[in-house]
């Protein structure tokens, strides 16, 4: 019987399960199934849906979404080495709003929402990826909730101090992957960057069009009394010094690179500035920390960044990213975690079977190869899958050809 993508699937979900310690053959038991019904629910997804479609209780389900020590870094990390080839690799932080509302879902407060351009109700996730510049994909490793303004207040932090430590309390792991952090112009400013580098990490973003930068200086140090020179002038981005410059081949404009240093940051950065073609912006203006950084590595992992916002798109429409129904914090986390995990066994499983990715496609295989595979298991039919190979094929495509 042609059912290899949903064999495929549970495989890669299986070997990924394996690389995690210490778990009872009662939670992966459940947990399988839960992932197969995250790719398979056509409709909202939740503890009902996963009740009606999948091979235990309703409260099952709900208790198996309380564990709040599964290990998705290391489920996902896995996931990731079989994913992405290439060797430009960098962590991708984004935040993302999620719909909420009630008044006892956990954390839930305003957050920015960057679909409508304000602060709405709801709850919010700072999502952490691996992306991959060569090969422009992304892999999400984990989803951590934001709290609202009055638990951090207790905390006493700020937003940005709650995404330093998160990516702090992961730093062995993250940097066992890579050392590179890519982000949007909201985490340019210096509270961010410095913390972040001195836990290690170079930070890759966007600055604001009108940030002051300087050419740094190029005099010799006289050995002389007082404070060396540690730039020249300031850098006229209308009138760039081509000399101290190194322009790179792009489409659709110009681009240069070169060595710039912050006054904020206190240190020399490499810059790159783009004067896009279509008369969109006078300039644009990406940097990483590493001034010896190759100004098309900076430029190319930046745009991958993109991949992770794809990621969150596809969470929420397809695999009920935003749609789990509890006042548990953990089995929250749970759901949110999920959701972006099955996006990844989608994607190893379309690896391995050497086929292009699309969510919607995969998301249709699966599921009508599951609901033929529980039709026939629970009729107790046993066919000879020579014989309606042609007729399964037919019914497993049947809905995938028009997604």
């Amino acid at each position: 019987m042609n059912i290899s993508i949903l064999n495929q699937y549970k495989s890669e979900c299986r070997e990924a399960l394996d690389c995690i310690a210490n778990l009872s053959k009662c939670f992966e038991k459940v947990f399988m199934d839960t992932m197969q019904l995250y790719m398979s629910i056509p409709d909202r997804i939740n503890f009902l849906q996963l009740g009606r479609y999948g091979k235990f209780s309703e409260q099952t389900y709900r208790n198996n979404f309380e564990k709040d020590d599964f290990d998705w870094f290391s489920f996902n990390s896995h996931l990731a080495s079989k994913i992405l080839s290439g060797k430009r690799k960098a962590i991708a932080i984004d935040p993302s709003y999620i719909t909420k509302s009630g008044h006892k879902t956990p954390w839930i407060g305003y957050f920015w929402s960057g679909v409508s351009g304000s602060m709405k109700r709801g709850l919010e996730l700072l999502g952490i990826g691996l992306v991959d510049a060569d090969n422009k994909d992304c892999v999400a490793l984990e989803a951590v909730q934001t709290p609202d303004t009055v638990t951090l207040d207790n905390l006493n932090k700020n937003l940005v101090e709650w995404y330093v430590a998160v990516l702090e309390s992961m730093k062995g792991k993250l940097q066992a992957l890579t050392k590179n952090i890519v982000a949007d112009a909201f985490f340019s400013k210096e509270t961010f960057v410095t913390p972040v580098l001195n836990a290690g990490f170079t930070v890759i973003s966007r600055l604001r069009n009108d940030s002051v930068l300087f050419y740094p200086t190029t005099k010799e140090r006289t050995g002389k009394r007082g404070r060396p020179f540690v730039y020249d002038g300031k850098i006229d981005f209308s009138n760039l010094d081509l000399s101290r410059c190194e322009q790179l081949d792009i489409d659709k404009g110009r681009l240069f690179s070169l060595k710039a240093y912050s006054k904020p940051l206190k240190k020399t950065i490499k810059l790159v500035v783009w004067y896009p073609d279509d008369g969109s912006a006078k300039w644009q203006l990406y940097f990483s920390t590493d001034a010896d950084m190759l100004g098309k590595d900076v430029i190319d992992i930046y745009r991958t960044r993109f991949q992770i916002e794809f990621f969150f798109r596809s969470g929420k429409q397809h695999t009920g990213l935003t749609q789990c129904q509890s006042t548990s914090i953990n089995k929250l986390a749970f759901n949110f975690n999920a959701s972006l995990s099955s996006i990844n066994l989608a994607k190893a499983t379309c690896k391995k079977l050497n086929i292009p990715f699309s969510i919607s496609t995969c998301k249709s295989v699966v599921h009508n190869t599951y609901m033929l595979e529980r039709f026939i298991c629970v009729s107790g039919l046993n066919p000879d899958p020579h014989l309606i190979d042609k007729l399964v094929k037919e019914l497993v495509l049947f809905t995938a050809r028009a997604a």
